[in-house]
């Protein structure tokens, strides 16, 4: 598919009901993957970057430019729509244009933008703060103006629940959409109740962000369709699950200097080569080999 086509495609997959299961992706091999089992669309988590491209925290120290060339290597390999996670988009409204140009540019499908004071931090972490209302309006302002394809989606993310309640926060996401973001996205419900009236009290495109070990209890995926949600991310569980087994199979290793009978903790030589397109490469050297 196309940019525009991709673009056009997300646009008709997110509606109210749909939930569609976005799971995160901070690399082009996983994004490799979540293609190969078949998932329509991906997310390019931020903190699944800061984890894997910097091994720190979701702290907001990952650059505008760190994160165009990662979701430029994953446009690549990724023939389904992208959503891209653009924390608070690297600074002002102004640094809001240059946020969106960018990551336009790099492939991005539908941006994220969120109303954290920058540097932000991850949504289920403690002590985060959000900037005035006016001035996150100023900034989907300036991320709708700065698009140079109508059918890019600009998501508003707002983190007020843990700041100022979740009355505020459904203030804020309908200001928001007034401003002309197309999908909303209310971060941190506590409870059943709060993530039942988002999609109540909002109508049009909501995510759910379900963060395994998070705040946001999770709910079975008929369960939010039937509330309303346009889409669920899982946005690290490829990440945690990708730990898990790092530390199993390395463990064995560091214990008895070799894999043994553990190797079937990892896949096999032949089925890493083919997720990566090895044969594709080869067909390639064969085409252009000089006679």
């Amino acid at each position: 598919m196309t940019a525009r086509s991709t673009r056009s495609e997300f646009r008709r997959l997110l509606t109210p009901g749909a939930a569609v299961v976005l799971p995160g992706v901070s690399n082009a091999l996983a994004a490799r993957v979540v293609a190969d089992l078949g998932f329509p669309a991906a997310y390019v988590t931020g903190a699944g970057i800061a984890n894997t491209f910097l091994g720190i925290p979701d702290n907001g120290l990952v650059t505008l430019t760190e994160l165009a060339d990662h979701v430029a290597a994953i446009r690549g390999v990724f023939p389904g729509p992208l959503m891209v996670d653009a924390d608070t988009g690297f600074g002002n409204a102004v640094n809001m244009v240059r946020t969106i140009k960018l990551l336009e540019r790099a492939g991005a499908d539908a941006i994220q933008i969120e109303d954290q004071v920058f540097p932000k931090r991850c949504g289920h972490f403690d002590g985060k703060a959000v900037i005035p209302t006016a001035e996150m309006v100023a900034k989907i302002k300036a991320a709708v103006d700065a698009r140079s394809d109508p059918d890019l989606l600009i998501v508003a993310r707002t983190d007020a629940i843990a700041t100022d309640g979740f009355t505020a926060a459904i203030e804020r996401a309908a200001a928001y959409r007034e401003a002309g973001a197309d999908v909303g996205f209310v971060e941190a419900p506590q409870t059943p109740d709060q993530i039942a009236e988002i999609p109540r009290l909002l109508p049009w495109p909501q995510i759910i962000n379900i963060v395994l070990g998070g705040r946001t209890p999770e709910l079975p995926n008929d369960k939010l369709g039937a509330l309303g949600f346009a889409a669920v991310l899982y946005a690290n569980v490829a990440l945690q699950s990708a730990l898990r087994g790092m530390q199993e199979a390395l463990s064995v290793l560091r214990k008895q200097g070799r894999m043994g009978d553990a190797v079937k903790l990892a896949v096999d030589f032949a089925e890493r080569q083919r997720l990566v397109g090895k044969a594709e490469f080869d067909a390639l050297e064969r085409k252009y080999k000089a006679d």
